[in-house]
């Protein structure tokens, strides 16, 4: 079969299916981490990123063996009728699941397989998320509609947008996955009714759009596909030249190069999108001031993964100036910044360097009452539980995971991080103290 010209999201679609893969597998497979390139212009004005999607999947087909050829062209010629169809689904045993690109994976030995379940809407700790794979399918491919959706009016799209951001911080993700599936498809007829002033205002929305479904996925887990709705958000915000929205997608790009293992880029990329605010808005808005100390605070995480404490404390001081510029405790922008996230952020700091004692001396000095996201207080009562578990004070971990479930429980259902604390408090503990896990994790639906 001679190669595709341009590769549209009926075709995109098709090669997955060929290739028995997941949606989640399928981008992983086209390595969106490697082929995602950030840059910043010498002048620091701008950012250039280049998704080559094209060519990575130009690269795929021509790898793919004589029976996926095979299988792809019939598909091609037939017409794949709908993204979510898997012609053959892989099956998910008690030890090991296929990946569709011919290997296996011990289901406890990193957290893929049970990430993967989740995201193409499987049932897995006692919650499904069902919308998720539609979303994956939006991000992978466009696929041809029999239906075009409605143009949404300017200001129900930036609502809408904004309810998602609130579902977001609320840790109600299964609730927010449905807003996204809703709007993305709105995005383009939307655009197209725009002109002028407010097509520059919905191209900052959009960017505000894929922060947040870059947000969702890097929760569950799917480090490949959030890079992508990073790209997305980075990419819409710079058409709008908006200083502050192209500084805020910066910071969910920050937040996916960590999670793909980029430390020193991701670290790279908040200093220097961070400066540029700085330079281009004299932070005289409250917005550019909390968007540059979140900038800063993201920066700082990835310097300390990456065993760089200078950088990071100069950061986390750097974060706290403008935190006590900003002078209370907000969420301008979505960034829920402030004097008690900088704080916050210096108890993950601690424990990513591996001080869990000190990470527990910072939690204790926290004001729970002025954290006024859910997500946010949901992810110190996680770093405690962390925290606790390294200490080697295992009932207390318990007691903050009971918090953070408290506070949030989707947060505690959906990431795989927590679920990997309370598997590490099942095998750690012993006696009354495992039965409590046990019983809480049951509770909680997590699987130990």
């Amino acid at each position: 079969m001679a190669a595709v010209t341009t590769w549209t999201g009926r075709e995109a679609n098709a090669l997955r299916q060929a290739l028995r893969m997941s949606v989640t597998g399928f981008a992983e497979h086209l390595g969106a981490a490697r082929r995602t390139v950030v840059k910043w212009s010498s002048q620091g004005d701008k950012v250039h990123l280049r998704a080559d999607m094209q060519a990575a999947l130009d690269t795929v087909l021509a790898r793919a063996t004589p029976e996926v050829l095979e299988r792809f062209e019939a598909l091609v010629r037939a017409g794949t009728s709908g993204a979510l169809a898997d012609p053959a689904p892989l099956p998910v045993t008690a030890t090991h699941a296929h990946t569709g690109a011919g290997g296996t994976h011990d289901i406890d030995s990193d957290g893929d397989v049970r990430r993967r379940d989740l995201l193409t809407g499987v049932t897995i700790s006692g919650i499904a998320l069902p919308h998720s794979a539609t979303l994956l399918n939006t991000l992978v491919a466009s696929p041809a509609r029999s239906t075009e959706p409605d143009a949404l009016p300017l200001r129900q799209f930036a609502r809408d947008v904004a309810a998602a951001k609130i579902d977001y911080q609320a840790c109600r993700y299964e609730q927010v996955l449905g807003r996204l599936v809703a709007l993305l498809p709105a995005l383009e007829p939307t655009r197209a009714n725009a002109e002028g002033e407010q097509l520059a205002q919905l191209d900052a929305l959009a960017g505000d759009l894929y922060h947040v479904v870059g947000s969702v996925l890097l929760k569950v887990g799917d480090k490949g596909m959030a890079l992508v709705a990073a790209e997305r958000s980075t990419r819409a915000a710079a058409i709008s030249q908006d200083p502050v929205a192209m500084a805020a997608s910066a910071r969910i790009m920050t937040h996916a190069l960590m999670s793909n293992g980029h430390m020193a880029q991701a670290r790279q990329l908040a200093e220097d999108a961070a400066e540029t605010l700085r330079r281009s808005t004299r932070l005289a808005s409250t917005d550019a001031v909390a968007v540059y100390g979140a900038l800063l605070l993201r920066g700082a995480i990835a310097a300390a993964r990456n065993e760089d404490r200078d950088s990071a404390r100069a950061m986390l001081d750097e974060a706290a100036d403008a935190a006590g510029r900003l002078g209370y405790d907000g969420n301008d922008r979505w960034t829920g910044f402030g004097t008690t996230n900088v704080l916050l952020h210096r108890v993950n700091i601690a424990l990513t360097l591996g001080d869990a004692g000190t990470a527990i001396a910072l939690a204790r000095q926290v004001p729970l009452d002025k954290i006024g996201l859910a997500e946010r207080k949901a992810s110190l009562f996680v770093d405690v539980a962390r925290a606790y578990t390294q200490w080697g004070r295992y009932e207390h971990g318990l007691d903050a995971l009971r918090g953070a479930y408290q506070v949030a429980p989707e947060e505690i259902r959906c990431r795989p991080a927590v679920q990997r604390i309370a598997s590490d408090l099942a095998v750690l503990t012993r006696g009354h103290v495992r039965s409590a896990v046990l019983d809480f994790a049951q509770h909680a639906g997590i699987r130990v």
